[in-house]
């Protein structure tokens, strides 16, 4: 588990310093504001549709090849974004990163690998809290890199920070899913009839579940895309600054996965601390709603992404105790291809509002997205709630 997640941990941070820098890139070269949705969506478009194939693959040849080969890709489409001279390169840049976007639904089948029941919401917490950390260094590192108005040595050091992750998993990395459990696997999905990957989810209980993950990551994306261009507009900050703004999310998000998952869920059970969390994401977009300085402008980010922080791990271990071990890659790469899309409607939307009727608008709109995600926690039954005993 420590190994893992400092393999995502370092790979995350070269995700997390295109951050920062992506909205400001991308206008040098021609990009408007709907623009930068598009290619936002066009990375979150790839990652859906890639998704549920690298999931399936990690079932048949491993998870840490997957991983591997995944990190490789995204550090080439890194090298393509640093010497970007056309906008026409940075979608193509984004959309083959897109591509190669499978570590996050394998690293999440690795860890059901390697933790029970019991212990599942904690170890997805330290994938998140590895994605959180990420997103402290990534956009720290990517503001300083680019305060001089270059984006050259950032990307490259992004593209670099991707190749020291595939080293690192490697020499390090230990195979959660050996040749000898793929065999027994693989003769239990042959013994079973054929499934479609919806018919799966049906049998299961998990199609409104994985809806879930299209509401939460289309609202959090939307919040990433419009947090920037408000700023910008509004208070005339640059990368410098979103990425400290950032930064010091991430280093909320990573204390909360990872120090208080684990005791948050023995306390109160995953669906009332699921509950609890979306609550506090809806508060941070009503504050963005009415909100008309720094003070609160920075308030909304806080407290909603604090929220939104915790409802992904709650949402993944709920997915992987409904999911046969053999079927674990399928499903959790469906739930990664879900909150792909997620992120392609969520910038898409939003650079639509705001392009059309300005940030309140745009605000508002995901705060009724998220009232939606919260009244589905509301309802889940009883049985899916798994409190553990101090």
């Amino acid at each position: 588990m420590p190994l893992l997640f400092g393999v995502v941990l370092l790979d995350m941070i070269g995700f997390g310093i295109v951050i920062p820098i992506l909205p400001f890139l991308s206008p040098t070269l021609g990009a408007d504001k709907l623009d930068i949705a598009m290619i936002i969506a066009s990375y979150a478009v790839c990652a859906g549709l890639c998704g549920p194939f690298w999931g399936r693959l990690s079932d048949r040849i491993g998870r840490k090849p997957v991983i591997m080969i995944c990190m490789t890709g995204a550090a080439a489409c890194y090298g393509l974004l640093a010497m970007a001279s056309e906008l026409w390169m940075i979608y193509a840049a984004r959309a083959g990163a897109g591509l190669m976007a499978g570590n996050l639904g394998v690293a999440s089948a690795m860890m059901a690998d390697l933790t029970g029941s019991g212990e599942r919401a904690r170890g997805m917490g330290l994938i998140g809290a590895a994605f959180g950390l990420g997103l402290v260094l990534g956009p720290v590192i990517g503001g300083l890199l680019s305060a001089d108005g270059s984006f050259l040595v950032p990307c490259l050091f992004a593209g670099g920070m991707s190749l020291l992750a595939v080293a690192a998993a490697a020499f390090f990395l230990r195979e959660s899913l050996p040749p000898a459990h793929r065999a027994e696997q693989r003769a239990e999905r042959d013994a079973a009839p054929a499934e479609s990957t919806w018919a799966l989810l049906r049998r299961t209980r998990s199609r409104l579940l994985l809806t879930q993950f299209v509401l939460h990551t289309a609202s959090v994306s939307a919040f990433t895309y419009l947090f920037p261009l408000w700023v910008g507009d509004l208070l005339a900050w640059g990368p410098h600054e979103v990425g400290i703004v950032f930064g010091i999310q991430g280093a909320i998000m990573a204390t909360s996965q990872g120090l208080l998952m684990g005791p948050l869920v023995r306390l109160a059970g995953e669906i009332p601390l699921l509950r609890s969390c979306a609550g506090l994401f809806l508060l941070g977009l009503a504050i963005a709603v009415a909100a008309g300085g720094m003070t609160a402008m920075l308030a909304s980010v806080f407290v909603g992404l604090t929220g939104a922080t915790l409802c992904m791990p709650v949402l993944q271990s709920l997915t992987s105790r409904r999911t046969p071990a053999a079927l674990r890659g399928r499903m959790m790469g469906a739930a990664a291809s879900a909150s792909a899309w997620g992120r392609v409607l969520g910038p898409l939307l939003a650079g639509v509002l705001l392009t059309h009727f300005g940030y309140r608008t745009a605000w508002l709109c995901f705060a009724a997205v998220v009232a939606v995600y919260f009244c589905w926690t509301l309802v889940q039954p009883r049985e899916d709630d798994h409190p553990h005993p101090a």
